[in-house]
């Protein structure tokens, strides 16, 4: 007689789970098929994100043709995030906050100086995480494009206007993405100081991944 296993199937741990410190970053390979799930450790931390077709990074993630095609200005469960190309990068297949900015932009040392005044100057900034962690790649300035910043919360007013309000993400919540093909994830911890995007306290995060 033969016995069935009713049992819930127990999925395998992450082969990468890694903490990413306030204000550092990380380059992650993620391959077609695999999951790649982005950890708010202690809630309100603004995780900025480019992805990039692994193959060619000249193929990489528009915010513009991501809005436009799916005519949504907010990022959540079943947003498909596309290239300039208008090839699918990605998907969100998991989300536990509900909705997520792309328009934001990530910040920079001229646009804190723009924004916040000459003494922010040499506070560190995104574009900088991006630039340096990016460079084992290939990924320099003409590669960067406009990002999506994970647990951000960027409301667009009546008269199109954008305001950086308090987040809505709190410890624990996640987001996760399924790659459509092979990826490289580019990801910069915001550091951000001057506005309420990270509470006014960056925090770390915790990449977790599965794939075979």
């Amino acid at each position: 007689m033969t016995t069935l296993d009713s049992s819930p199937a127990i999925e395998a741990g992450p082969v990468l789970d890694a903490t990413i410190g306030a204000g550092d970053g990380a380059l992650v390979r993620v391959p077609a098929g695999g999951r790649l799930r982005i950890v708010d450790l202690f809630g309100n931390q603004a995780a900025d994100t480019l992805l990039y077709d692994a193959d060619d990074i000249d193929n990489r993630y528009s915010a513009f043709d991501t809005i436009r095609e799916q005519q949504a200005v907010f990022l959540t469960t079943g947003s498909r995030l596309l290239s300039t190309r208008l090839d699918e990068l990605a998907v969100i297949t998991d989300d536990t906050v509900g909705r997520h900015d792309t328009i934001g932009g990530a910040c920079a040392q001229e646009s804190n100086v723009i924004r916040y005044g000459e003494h922010v100057r040499h506070q560190h900034a995104c574009r900088q995480t991006f630039l340096a962690y990016g460079a084992a790649a290939g990924i320099g300035q003409r590669e960067l494009g406009h990002n999506i910043n994970f647990f951000m919360n960027v409301p667009v007013t009546p008269a199109g206007g954008l305001q950086f309000d308090d987040g809505l993400s709190a410890p624990g919540k996640y987001v996760e993405l399924t790659a459509s093909r092979d990826l490289l994830v580019l990801l910069s911890n915001c550091p951000q100081l001057n506005n309420p995007c990270n509470g006014w306290d960056p925090t770390p995060l915790q990449l977790q991944g599965w794939w075979s």
